[in-house]
């Protein structure tokens, strides 16, 4: 099992598995290929299989995580994601070991993640990280968990920061969706799809891109890469709702 590290040197050569044969997502793809060598000063790592395939774990400080948690001298992981045919082959541990034996090295008092309840679209599987170890620090109303992997026992456990705690957003009125580039699909899926389905719809649309650290650390939301309110009340993190094939399906839930 070969694994490489993405770097600013080699980003732009290497694919960063998802949306790397979406024509449609290619601004989207630079988008999040940029987002992530700006990143890679802060300590954000990019490790994934040397295949062309989806598999691959994203991590980095908390404290300087696109994510509204408070989690001091913790790793925060990012998108965590074995697919298809890799699946079964123990790619998930083993790019799970490295993030602690990383955490480890760097005496940090655990890891720490975002998750649902149960499962939700573009984030990693809660049950699987919990049979790792990992336990539940807090969950909101609105269906998230936010679970830790302590490595030193006295350590503080996470928490969400305040901004989430009601699970709603303060735009009250139609659709609002959060997103950054943390992901090669928001931009357009958010920007091209999802204008078109509101306005199918007649639905108001307000679009609020987190465009820094500080903003997403800030946001209603722990689920900074997409995120989609109805009437203030939280819907999905499934970036495929904006599709008009799949919106009511989805938001009718």
């Amino acid at each position: 099992m070969a694994y490489i590290t993405l770097t600013k040197e080699n980003i732009e050569a290497e694919h960063i598995c998802c949306a790397f044969s979406d024509k449609k997502c290619s601004d989207s793809y630079q988008k999040k290929k940029q987002w992530l060598s700006h990143e890679f000063e802060n300590g954000y790592v990019f490790r994934r299989l040397d295949e062309r395939a989806k598999v691959f774990i994203e991590y980095g400080p908390a404290e300087k995580a696109w994510v509204p948690v408070t989690a001091p001298n913790y790793l925060m992981l990012g998108c965590f994601w074995v697919s298809g045919k890799y699946k079964k082959q123990g790619h998930g541990k083993a790019l799970l070991h490295e993030v602690i034996k990383a955490a480890q090295d760097q005496d940090k008092d655990g890891l720490v993640t975002v998750v649902g309840t149960r499962k939700f679209h573009f984030m990693s599987d809660t049950r699987w990280l919990l049979k790792q170890g990992f336990e539940s620090c807090e969950e909101t109303s609105s269906g998230f968990s936010l679970l830790a992997m302590k490595i030193k026992e006295s350590a503080d456990a996470p928490v969400f920061n305040d901004s989430v705690k009601n699970g709603r957003c303060s735009e009250q009125q139609g659709l609002v969706t959060y997103y950054t580039n943390r992901c090669p699909y928001s931009e357009y899926h958010v920007t091209e799809s999802l204008v078109v389905t509101a306005k199918k719809r007649n639905l108001p649309l307000t679009i609020l891109k987190l465009e820094t650290r500080e903003q997403a650390q800030a946001a209603p939301t722990p689920a900074t890469i997409f995120s989609l309110y109805l009437n203030g009340k939280f819907v999905t993190t499934d970036v495929s709702v904006c599709l008009d094939s799949r919106f009511d399906r989805i938001v009718g839930r």
